[in-house]
C-alpha cells in the first residue's frame, strides 16, 4: 500500500454514513480505502486554512509590477517581436 498522507482512514462502505465519517475526520483529512487500495481523500472544510486577503494600494502594487517586469525582462524582450 502507498504511504498515506493522513493518520485516519475509512472504507468505502463507511461512506454510506457520511455523518459518522465526518465525525471521525474531526478537523483532519481522511484517506478513503477500497480494501488496501487508496481511492482518495476526504478533506473537511475545517482542515483547510482560510486566507484573508487585503486590498493593496499603489505603494505596494507599483513596486511589485516593476519587480516582475525586471525578473521577466528577457522573456518580454523575446515576445516583443512576435
Amino acid at each position: 500500500m502507498k504511504n498515506l498522507l493522513t493518520d485516519e482512514t475509512v472504507s468505502l462502505s463507511e461512506l454510506k454514513d457520511p455523518k459518522k465519517m465526518i465525525k471521525k475526520a474531526g478537523h483532519k483529512p481522511v484517506a478513503i480505502l477500497n480494501g488496501d487500495k487508496l481511492e482518495g481523500y476526504f478533506v473537511p472544510a475545517s482542515a483547510v486554512h482560510k486566507t484573508d486577503f487585503k486590498l493593496a494600494d499603489a505603494d505596494e502594487v507599483d513596486p511589485a509590477i516593476e519587480k516582475s517586469i525586471a525578473k521577466n525582462k528577457s522573456i518580454l524582450d523575446y515576445l516583443k517581436d512576435k
